[in-house]
């Protein structure tokens, strides 16, 4: 495989991952509303009620559950985008921090807040934007440096959503997210880039092995190959 090859195949994976998940958690959001709405269910009671033993089965329901079209929305639209920059960024533990950000960021909230139902995916945006942002700038690496960026770009004012405000907003699950991602950005080790990279660094070495060897003939003689020889040659493998 060449470099180009690994390069394709490498950006079609991520692609398909960072495309598929991403929408298809968005779906399974709107679908759980829809039934809400259809059946005329009220899932409210569902949803975090801090330290009781009944709302602890909100740390795992309540992302899935909106208080209207409005709240659903709002929150519909940065998942869909955080979560395809998780899964095309970190493929490899953009399931694992999912699922950890959520049950860490339930928790915090079902411990923190005041009492009343806690609801919505809010908690969840909060935690891909706080792990998003801290995960690339403590990295290395230039890409995911320049996510962290796009990240503050883009939703650098969620970060007035962690302090009491609006009445009616659950202040105390955007910050259990936020404080979630921030702690996960420094537990969750990612060897997706570092592989590619590695594996990348291992063709471009026998790449340069094999341009030394034509330097020999067929008996072992050394044999520089003249300029000329070098761009037929490289014709050669464009075709």
């Amino acid at each position: 495989m060449t470099q180009k090859e690994l390069i394709v195949q490498h950006h079609q994976k991520s692609v398909f991952s960072a495309v598929l998940w991403p929408v298809l958690i968005t779906l399974m959001l709107w679908l759980v509303y829809w039934v809400e709405i259809k059946f005329r269910i009220n899932l409210t009671p569902y949803g975090v009620y801090p330290r009781t033993i009944k709302g602890l089965v909100g740390i795992i329901a309540s992302p899935f559950i909106h208080s209207g079209i409005e709240h659903l929305y709002k929150n519909s639209i940065p998942i869909l985008i955080l979560s395809s920059a998780l899964f095309y960024f970190y493929k490899d533990i953009a399931w694992k921090s999912l699922l950890y950000g959520g049950l860490g960021s339930g928790l915090l909230t079902w411990m923190i807040a005041r009492p009343s139902f806690h609801i919505g995916a809010s908690g969840i945006v909060y935690f891909l934007a706080s792990f998003l942002f801290f995960k690339g700038i403590r990295s290395k690496n230039l890409r995911l440096i320049a996510l962290s960026l796009i990240v503050v770009f883009l939703y650098g004012s969620l970060v007035w959503g962690t302090l009491p405000g609006k009445p009616g907003v659950s202040w105390e699950g955007h910050l259990s997210g936020f404080i979630s991602g921030f702690l996960l950005s420094f537990t969750l080790k990612s060897t997706h880039f570092k592989a590619f990279q590695i594996k990348r660094q291992h063709l471009e070495k026998s790449d340069q092995e094999d341009e030394f060897m034509q330097q020999f003939d067929e008996n072992g003689n050394f044999r520089p190959l003249e300029p000329e020889e070098k761009e037929n040659e490289n014709d050669e493998l464009d075709l």
